[in-house]
């Protein structure tokens, strides 16, 4: 049984990354430079606020840190997590002609712009590292969990993903809901500011949005050089709030599963 049980799974995991391969490149489809717009325009956002906060306002580096690493090490993740969301969202209206079809896994879906956005994350990753090392910062061994958090969003974001892309068959409002909230989440996320300039009565709001633990995650993987069990109440806050935003997901999208096709 088990055996069996690895063989699928195994089989599922394949199928999703072939699918995800098709998805990355249809996307950029018919453009002049293709899949090189998937790295360009992140890239470009990230030398514009290096060229304006760095050059430009001159900013101080915060914790003795270059400020363009510390954005950087916020920026990265965030790109991930708006990306996932995003086309995650949309992930089945898209697909509309494969809901009609019974032997297709129609929950593989936002598997799949998943998988598709990690092409670009993983590329970023690498960004970061040859960055930290241009101002003289070489990898060290708590680049290790990074792995853990690329679990912990891809799970977050997932369950996510099956809320929306499930509501937005029905209530065609949801993209526009959903590009809102991210731009919301943005400035609720520190990215651009450090959580110590959050007054500290307030300071437990922030720490309940889980978004801000996968981004100070990263910036503590090659900033800080803390492990995630360090924090032990932020980890059981954000698996607490990632399984409950998981199992909802999973409800929503059984529950609502057998009316898509009537309603595409």
């Amino acid at each position: 049984m088990t055996k069996k049980f690895a063989k699928e799974v195994l089989s599922l995991h394949k199928f999703v990354w072939s699918l995800s391969k098709k998805d990355f490149q249809t996307r950029y489809l018919g453009s002049f430079l293709g899949i090189l717009w998937a790295f360009i325009q992140p890239t470009t956002q990230v030398l514009i606020f290096w060229f304006v906060f760095q050059v430009g306002f001159k900013n101080a580096p915060i914790d003795n840190f270059p400020f363009i690493l510390w954005l950087i090490s916020a920026m990265i993740p965030w790109f991930f997590i708006s990306d996932c969301i995003q086309n995650g969202t949309t992930s089945i209206i898209d697909n509309g002609y494969l809901v009609k079809k019974v032997v297709f896994r129609i929950g593989v879906l936002p598997f799949v712009k998943i998988y598709s956005a990690f092409y670009v994350h993983a590329f970023f990753i690498l960004f970061m590292i040859v960055m930290f090392m241009v101002y003289g910062y070489f990898p060290t061994i708590y680049l290790l969990q990074i792995f853990y958090y690329l679990g912990a969003v891809s799970i977050l974001v997932l369950g996510i993903s099956l809320i929306t892309s499930s509501l937005i068959i029905f209530l065609k409002d949801m993209g526009q809901i959903v590009g809102v909230l991210l731009q919301i989440g943005f400035w609720l996320t520190p990215i651009f500011y450090s959580l110590d300039i959050v007054p500290e009565k307030y300071q437990f709001l922030f720490k309940l949005n889980p978004f801000m633990y996968i981004v100070e995650g990263y910036r503590e993987t090659f900033i800080y050089h803390k492990w995630f069990w360090e924090h032990p109440k932020l980890t059981l806050s954000y698996w607490l709030v990632t399984t409950v935003t998981l199992g909802v997901g999973i409800f929503i999208f059984k529950k609502l599963r057998p009316h898509f096709s009537d309603v595409l």
